[in-house]
């Protein structure tokens, strides 16, 4: 009898035990899927290779090059003479006058000072490099009758020499630290002298107000002396500042307007879209099955091509520009809001609904005092979350070829050497999505009722 009445139990504790085995072969699985999935990517892609590509000496140029500028100075072993000094190596960006870094010796030797005491002097057979900072001795770079160039005193044991000095057959490459460096190559030698700061930010290399910075400008707007008889000092102080040639203020400050404008529109048409077909795809309000059904995969396919996608073939409809950006945003958030306000809709309180039915107002009444106040604060959040997240995703389309700052940013990178510029634009995208960011909080809690006082 006991045995009868105890088996149940023993069935129920071999259930439990079964189960709990299916779970730990389930846990178990998944984890070797993950684990599995992971190493199969990391063999895809070569992933174990990264630290063999990673080169630190790269990083650390682009990330100086981020916040510091450099002049160039370049000497042909054919014409020593001509001496070029150029701001970031430009042919448009000559020194005249020569920077007070830059001096002559009694003996021919043009001299480069660099911050740190050291010297780098050129003469018309060799390059001297002498009181640096760490160094027991001076080095002299020559060259032998074939051109190439070679380390005095080190000509037949190139490896005793430093780690900052590098000797191939063709060149020699000299970087005690990442603000000074020397080339001396077979044909030419190349000088380059770093300093701190974004030089000529303000105005250009060629700007008659070249030298001034911010509140000098401010002082010069108030300044009843014109620097130009025909010209207001605020007229030139902004035509100065949008016209500069090396960080092309007008042009990136456009190209921003044209990103902002682009998320702002499309997600405005994007709500006002999304809004009435989100209530006619909702099972409480539209009665036709069919319609919803449509409805329902319009969304799927709207939300279901990216943003890129749909800014690739815009691009080929408008080329480039605001209505390709635009166009591409609102397509994909009409799809995302339209599903998100009709599953909003259907969840509205119904009673809402019947009470105002009550009252003998019409369908359209129902829906416009029964359901819009509900969704309404839900319907003001999505949108204006959409709006910050399409700030950002609309520097992504312009680099993909719709324009506005993304197009810049990309310009930028491409050239490999103006990495200051993208740092600007960063910068610049970053404020604007925080000012996105904060505007809106401000308009939420204006439109749904939330003042922060009140609160």
């Amino acid at each position: 009898m006991s045995a009868v009445a105890d088996m149940p139990l023993a069935m129920q504790m071999a259930a439990s035990d079964a189960r709990a085995r299916k779970n730990r072969i389930y846990t178990i699985g998944f984890f070797a899927v993950v684990v599995i999935y992971f190493f199969a990517s990391f063999v895809q892609f070569e992933l174990f290779r990264v630290v063999e590509r990673w080169n630190p000496d790269r990083a650390a140029l682009f990330v100086l090059d981020t916040y510091a500028h450099k002049d160039h100075i370049t000497m042909r072993w054919k014409e020593p003479e001509e001496i070029r000094v150029a701001f970031e190596g430009g042919h448009r960006h000559v020194y005249d006058p020569l920077p007070a870094w830059f001096t002559y010796t009694d003996d021919g030797g043009q001299v480069v000072d660099f911050d740190n005491g050291g010297t780098m002097t050129i003469y018309k057979d060799r390059v001297v490099m002498a009181s640096w900072p760490k160094t027991t001795r001076d080095y002299v770079f020559l060259r032998n009758e074939g051109g190439s160039p070679y380390v005095e005193d080190y000509k037949d044991n190139p490896q005793d020499l430093p780690d900052f000095i590098r000797v191939t057959e063709n060149k020699i490459e000299v970087r005690p630290t990442l603000f000074e460096r020397l080339q001396v190559y077979k044909s030419k030698v190349e000088i380059h002298r770093y300093e701190v700061g974004w030089k000529y930010f303000w105005f250009d290399f060629d700007s008659p107000l070249v030298g001034t910075g911010f509140f000098g400008a401010i002082g010069l707007i108030f300044s009843g002396d014109r620097v130009v008889p025909d010209q207001s000092n605020f007229s030139l102080v902004l035509d100065q500042f949008l016209e500069n040639d090396i960080w092309h203020h007008g042009i990136v400050l456009f190209a921003l307007l044209e990103t902002i404008l682009m998320a702002l529109i499309g997600t405005m048409i994007a709500s006002m879209l999304g809004l009435p077909l989100g209530f006619l795809a909702a099972r409480n309000v539209t009665p036709f099955s069919s319609v919803r059904f449509a409805l329902r995969r319009l969304f799927d396919f709207l939300r279901g091509i990216d943003t890129l996608i749909w800014s690739l073939i815009f691009l080929r409809a408008f080329g480039p520009g605001l209505f390709t950006g635009m166009f591409a945003i609102a397509f994909t958030d009409t799809g995302t809001l339209g599903k998100l306000m009709s599953e909003a809709i259907e969840n509205a309180d119904g009673k809402q609904v019947e009470g105002i039915q009550s009252t003998g107002a019409k369908r359209v009444q129902r829906y416009r005092f029964g359901i819009v106040p509900q969704i309404m604060p839900v319907f003001i959040s999505q949108s204006l979350y959409y709006l910050e997240s399409n700030t950002r995703s609309a520097v992504i389309i312009g680099a993909m070829g719709a324009g506005g700052i993304g197009l810049q940013f990309l310009g930028a990178l491409q050239t490999g050497t103006d990495f200051e510029n993208v740092a600007y634009m960063a910068i610049l995208v970053l404020l604007t999505v925080i000012a996105m960011d904060a505007m809106s909080a401000r308009l939420r809690r204006a439109l749904i009722g939330m003042d922060e006082d009140k609160h």
